[in-house]
C-alpha cells in the first residue's frame, strides 16, 4: 500500500479534529503538516487549540506539532505533502479561493466544506454511491491547468442518513421524498458547553441545510457530461431540518413514492445487499456492511447506533407503509465520522486506490 505525507487544513476545529483522531495511527496516510488560521500559526497545536472538543483524547503525537498558516505558508504546506484535507471555518468566497490555490500549485485538496458542491467540474462524492463521478477530476485538471491538482468534495453530513438508504431503492423509480431530518449539535462545531441553548430545546432552522438536502442528491445522482457532472432531474425532495440535543448523529425521517412500489421485502433485500466500491477495494475506512437495517421499533438510536462500523455504517429501521407516501423509514449516520471527516478519509483512500495522488 502506497504511503502518502498529507495535511490537515484548518486543523483546529471540531472537524479537524475529528481528522487527527482518524489519522493517527492511518495506515496509507501520514500527517506531515497541520495548518490553520493567522491566528493559530506559530504556535504548538496544544496550544493553538483553544478547546478540545471529542470524547478521545488529543493525540500526543501532534500536541508538539507547529501550527501552520493555511494561506502565507502555503508554498511550505505543498512543499512537504502529497495533498491536503481541508475543513476550514471561513467565508464561502474565500474557501473556494484557498482550496483553488491549493490545487492550482499542484496539491490535490479533499475537502469537507461546501464551497465548491456546485462548481460543476468538482466531483462531490459518497464513495459507495457516485465513485464514477471522479473521472471529471480530467477536465477540472484542464480547467485549472494542472497535472496533480484537483478538489474534490464531500457531500453534506445530513445526506449521509437518508441519499444512501435512498439509493439502492432507485431501482423501483423513486417520485418523491419527504426528509426530515434531527441534527446534532456537532454539525454545528458545538458541544453542549458551547451550545447551551440547545439543552431543553429543538431549534427549528439551520442556515441553508434545507436547500443542500433537496439538491446535493440530484448532482449525487447526476451524470457526467460535457466536463461536468448535470445534476438529475428527479425525485422531487422536500427537507425540514431541526438541531435537536443530540452531541453526535443525525437522524432523518424518510417518506418515499415510488413508480413501482416495492414490497417490503424487497427494499431490505435491497439495503441489505448494497455495497460500493470502497468495500469491494477493501478500503482501510470503508466499513465491512454499508447500510444495518434494525428490526427493533426504538432503533437505530443516536447514543446507541452512531458508532456502527466504526461509525461509517449507516442505520435504517422502522420501514413501513404510508398512507400517504408508499413507505417511510428512520436513517441514521454519525455526522463527523461518516458524515464529515471519516467520509473525507474514505473519499482519499478511494482516490489514493485509483491513482489520481499519484
Amino acid at each position: 500500500m502506497k504511503k502518502f505525507n498529507v495535511g490537515v487544513i484548518g486543523a483546529t476545529g471540531m472537524v479537524g479534529q475529528r481528522f487527527l483522531c482518524l489519522l493517527e495511527n492511518h495506515p496509507q496516510f501520514n500527517v506531515a503538516v497541520l495548518a490553520a488560521s493567522a491566528n493559530s500559526a506559530g504556535k504548538k497545536y496544544k496550544d493553538a487549540v483553544k478547546l478540545w472538543q471529542l470524547s478521545s483524547p488529543m493525540p500526543e503525537k501532534f500536541k508538539d506539532k507547529v501550527v501552520l498558516d493555511a494561506e502565507a505558508d502555503m508554498d511550505k504546506i505543498v512543499a512537504e505533502t502529497d495533498f491536503c484535507f481541508c475543513a476550514v471555518n471561513m467565508p464561502k468566497d474565500k474557501i473556494k479561493a484557498l482550496e483553488e490555490a491549493y490545487a492550482r500549485a499542484e496539491c490535490p485538496i479533499v475537502s469537507n466544506n461546501s464551497a465548491h458542491r456546485f462548481t460543476p467540474d468538482v466531483p462531490m462524492v459518497i464513495p459507495e454511491i457516485n465513485s464514477g463521478h471522479l473521472e471529471v477530476i480530467g477536465s477540472q485538471r484542464k480547467r485549472l491547468k494542472t497535472k496533480r491538482g484537483f478538489i474534490a468534495v464531500k457531500s453534506n453530513c445530513s445526506l449521509q442518513s437518508y441519499v444512501p438508504l435512498l439509493h439502492p431503492l432507485r431501482q423501483f423509480g423513486i417520485k418523491e421524498v419527504a426528509v426530515c431530518t434531527y441534527q446534532a449539535i456537532s454539525g454545528a462545531g458545538k458541544t453542549f458547553q458551547t451550545m447551551p441553548e440547545i439543552c431543553d430545546n429543538v431549534i427549528p432552522y439551520i442556515g441553508g441545510e434545507e436547500e443542500k438536502s433537496e439538491k446535493e442528491p440530484l448532482k449525487i445522482w447526476g451524470e457526467v457530461k460535457n466536463g461536468g457532472i448535470v445534476p438529475a432531474n428527479s425525485p422531487a425532495i422536500t427537507a425540514q431540518c431541526l438541531r435537536v440535543p443530540v452531541s453526535d448523529g443525525h437522524t432523518a425521517a424518510v417518506f418515499v413514492k415510488f413508480d413501482k412500489k416495492p414490497t417490503k421485502e424487497e427494499i431490505l433485500k435491497a439495503w441489505d445487499e448494497y455495497s460500493g466500491e470502497p468495500q469491494a477495494l477493501r478500503l482501510p475506512s470503508a466499513p465491512e456492511k454499508f447500510i444495518r437495517y434494525f428490526e427493533e421499533d426504538n432503533r437505530p438510536q443516536p447514543a446507541l447506533d452512531r458508532n456502527e462500523g466504526n461509525g461509517m455504517t449507516v442505520c435504517a429501521g422502522r420501514l413501513r407503509e404510508d398512507s400517504v407516501y408508499d413507505y417511510k423509514f428512520i436513517g441514521l449516520s454519525h455526522n463527523t465520522l461518516r458524515g464529515a471527516a471519516g467520509g473525507a478519509v474514505l473519499l482519499a483512500e478511494l482516490l489514493a486506490a485509483k491513482g489520481y495522488f499519484d
